[in-house]
């Protein structure tokens, strides 16, 4: 019975293990955000852990008297705990990166080691730690990484250096750097369409924008036959970008905007504009800096670097697009280029998207690509996929603006949806990662979605109490307000919604599988 109840214990262990590194990618491998993480949801790992602790009162119970009784209740305990942890279907599953199995493997050996000491010691009560030990695996986790910080350092080292290497044996390579809070990803798509008719232009792929995302693009995808990369580079605390930087070495930069996004690992807004201008101090003295003046962080900034910026309502930039229209089938602008007026059109919708075609524009005319290409290629512009996409259905449309929401970019979504002659409808679990602003932010979020939507479905009830309180001080009609446990479920209910009109379902933000 010894033997089913430790083969049981292991189960429970290898099913938590597993859970608790999914999220611990989840949080980049960032211990004041797992930290955080473990804090705030301690009640849902106390009911993952549930079967455990019973199980563990249990053999402490039966350890003077009926032994195998107690063995046979934890071993029952022991496989439901393992069952309840298994991996589901999750958004983003877990990846097994050879770091991931590094710092498994640690873990391992530390479980195995605990595992035979209490064995040898012949001692009823060493079983009920032995389930104390599961509940405890985020925290080996956390140990984990910290012992396996010297090993992982000198192979990110050898990787980095390769990467330099690399970069620096091309000596036609132009580099682009593009960092900010928000807008980032948008950017580095138009502006490798704009510059994809003259040059072979390598963009870092995906959210590969790390260090080592843009370690592994370099070693993987970037070789002598491409002349620009343009490297998107994202930031959750002080001297990130400047790592990024030192690696690539950017002739430009592009810094599309400053907010609170990732506030809670940034401490303040000050590390976040420091972080951020990390970029246009990185570069070179014949380098441009492109700044979004439409920022209220970015225009106060002040730096000696040569600066051409771009803004669609700071009239004092030096690329202002005017006579603006966009509705629900794209958008027309007019800019300057040389002292020539030059009409653009684009399927993409929007006005913040304007302000990002405007800023790539700045660029590829920086780099010399012509007006009539520019034209041609701004009309050729597809929408990024999940913000503002977008997507025609029988019932209407939906707006997919489900990556990474922020308090600007939400905004805008907003507004892109009160643009349509529909019934209006807000899926939202609202914003994260936003520090000490989150509850102020969604709060505002809640009021601005209640002047807009005829219908609101929220998402989480704890995660979107803010929003809720919002909703409720603009008196909206609560016989339109839903809440739903999960994403799933929210868009059933908004697909099957009755209503008089068609349908705009506004799709704003979807959390990972941490929150």
């Amino acid at each position: 019975m010894i033997y089913i109840f430790i083969i049981s214990n292991i189960s429970a262990f290898i099913s938590l293990l597993i859970y608790h590194t999914h999220i611990f990618q989840l949080n980049s491998y960032n211990e004041i955000e797992e930290n955080n993480w473990l804090r705030e949801n301690y009640y849902p790992i106390l009911g993952r852990n549930l079967g455990l602790i019973i199980s563990a009162l249990f053999i402490f119970i039966f350890s003077f008297k009926f032994q195998v009784a107690g063995l046979i209740i934890a071993t029952i305990l022991n496989i439901l705990t393992a069952i309840l942890n298994r991996e589901k279907n999750s958004k983003i599953p877990l990846k097994y990166t050879n770091r991931v199995k590094r710092m498994l493997f640690t873990v391992c050996i530390m479980y195995i080691i605990m595992l035979l000491f209490l064995i040898i010691g012949h001692n009823f009560l060493y079983f009920a730690v032995l389930e104390v030990i599961c509940m405890i695996t985020p925290y080996m986790l956390l140990l984990s990484n910290t012992i396996n910080k010297p090993v992982e350092k000198h192979i990110n080292d050898g990787f980095i250096n390769d990467a330099k290497r690399k970069i620096n044996s091309m000596n036609n390579l132009t580099v682009i750097g593009v960092t900010g809070s928000y807008g980032k990803t948008s950017v580095k798509h138009i502006l490798g369409k704009l510059l994809s008719k003259d040059y072979n232009v390598l963009i870092t792929p995906g959210n590969y924008n790390t260090t080592l995302g843009v370690v592994i693009t370099i070693r993987e995808h970037l070789s002598p036959i491409h002349d620009i990369f343009v490297c998107e580079m994202g930031a959750k605390s002080l001297g990130e970008i400047k790592e990024i930087c030192d690696i690539v070495n950017p002739r430009y930069g592009i810094i599309t905007s400053i907010g609170m996004q990732h506030l809670e690992t940034f401490l303040n807004l000050d590390n976040i504009i420091t972080t951020k201008f990390e970029l246009a101090e990185a570069l070179p003295d014949s380098g441009t800096v492109f700044l979004n003046y439409d920022n209220e962080y970015i225009v106060n900034h002040h730096i000696n670097k040569n600066i051409i910026s771009y803004a669609v309502d700071n009239k004092n930039s030096n690329f202002v697009p005017y006579d603006l229209q966009v509705d629900e089938n794209g958008s027309s602008f007019k800019l300057d280029i040389d002292n020539t007026p030059t009409s653009f059109k684009t399927k993409v919708i929007g006005k913040h998207n304007v302000l990002n075609i405007t800023g790539c524009i700045a660029v590829a005319h920086e780099l010399g690509v012509d007006t009539s290409t520019l034209i041609q290629r701004v009309a050729q512009l597809e929408q990024v996929e999940h913000r503002q996409q977008i997507i025609k259905k029988d019932f209407g449309l939906i707006i997919d603006d489900a990556y990474n929401s922020n308090p600007s970019g939400a905004k805008s979504a907003l507004d892109t949806l009160s643009m349509f002659d529909m019934t209006k409808i807000v899926v939202t679990p609202g914003m994260i990662e936003l520090g000490d602003k989150q509850y102020e932010l969604n709060k505002e979020f809640g009021k601005q979605i209640a002047d807009v939507a005829d219908y609101i479905i929220l998402v989480g009830k704890k995660q979107t109490l803010p929003i809720q309180d919002g909703i409720k001080e603009k008196n909206y009609d609560e016989k339109n307000l839903f809440i739903e446990e999960s994403m799933q479920k929210a868009l059933s209910l908004a697909y099957t919604l009755k209503t008089d009109k068609q349908k705009a379902i506004l799709i704003e933000n979807d959390l990972p599988d941490n929150y």
